[in-house]
């Protein structure tokens, strides 16, 4: 059995929104893949809980009028795999969530609580950064838009006021168009197991195919919140490609990130790996964008 205090069963967005604006300290539960586990565990026991999972509305993808694709959050990561949009226009986010838990994890889990929970491992953050996803949050008092950038405030915090509901996420138009990505994970185990490092990169190649006309790189437990590195990004845009270059990008990715030892890995492990894993998903980018090194 659950020991939940109060639960709300809203039946449309508007009702979601009332009933958390009435109770701003009830946790939203949309796949229940985390939060369940936590109260069964006794961690959120006798908590209140708004369940958002029968409302249609919030699941789903779809390309936008401007080309921006949208993914509501209550989308799980199997549809999201398996979705022709992002089988077509973003294949490393498809192939990021296919890495999460085991089948039943990614039948029931949704991309919203993967974010929202505001850990650093989420699989599926590090390639949304590196798409400058834009996050579109709801209250009673309407819809702001907040860029992914700026929605990690510290581990397991986001930016997310206690009257409002994650209802969007958007990547738009000119981060995804003619750019070919790739998504590295490093775990213990090849099955069912938390990033020990993730790393996401996209490129967009100049029409000769010589040279990087942009690239996005971010990472999963490279520091305490997922994180971009600009500094590396920098360096990378409009050079040509050569083998030295992927070497010293990877080097000035260094430069961004904060990583720690825990009981999974070393600092120092983890830095090989920020490294090691910068360099071939760069190399698998470049390839599928077209380009030779």
């Amino acid at each position: 059995m659950y020991d939940f205090n109060n639960i709300y069963q809203p039946k449309t967005i508007e009702e979601a929104l009332k009933m958390k604006s009435e109770h701003p300290e009830a946790l939203i539960l949309a796949g229940g893949s985390d939060i369940l586990i936590q109260v069964r565990d006794g961690k959120l026991a006798g908590c209140d809980v708004i369940n958002i999972q029968p409302l249609n509305e919030l699941r789903g993808i779809c390309v936008e009028d401007n080309g921006s694709i949208l993914i509501r959050p209550l989308t799980s990561f199997s549809h999201i795999t398996k979705n022709p949009i992002i089988e077509k226009f973003l294949p490393a986010l498809g192939f990021a969530v296919d890495q999460i838990g085991g089948p039943q994890i990614r039948n029931i889990g949704t991309i919203g609580g993967n974010i929202c929970n505001g850990v650093t491992s989420a699989d599926s953050a590090s390639t949304l950064k590196a798409y400058d996803a834009v996050l579109e949050i709801a209250s009673v008092d309407g819809i702001r838009l907040l860029p992914y950038a700026d929605f990690s405030k510290g581990p397991g915090k986001v930016d997310l006021k206690g009257n409002e509901i994650l209802t969007g996420i958007r990547v738009p138009k000119e981060s995804y168009e003619n750019t070919y990505g790739e998504y590295m994970k490093y775990s213990v185990r090849r099955a069912m197991d938390i990033a020990t490092l993730g790393c996401s990169v996209n490129v967009r190649l100049t029409d000769d195919k010589k040279s990087i006309d942009r690239v996005r790189i971010a990472y999963g437990v490279a520091g305490p919140t997922p994180m971009r590195v600009p500094t590396a990004e920098k360096l990378g845009n409009g050079k040509v490609i050569t083998e030295q270059l992927i070497t010293d990008i990877a080097e000035a990715a260094l430069t961004d990130v904060k990583p720690r030892t825990s009981w999974r890995a070393s600092k120092e492990f983890r830095m090989q790996l920020i490294k090691e894993l910068c360099k071939r998903s760069l190399r698998t980018s470049i390839k599928k964008a077209g380009g030779t090194i």
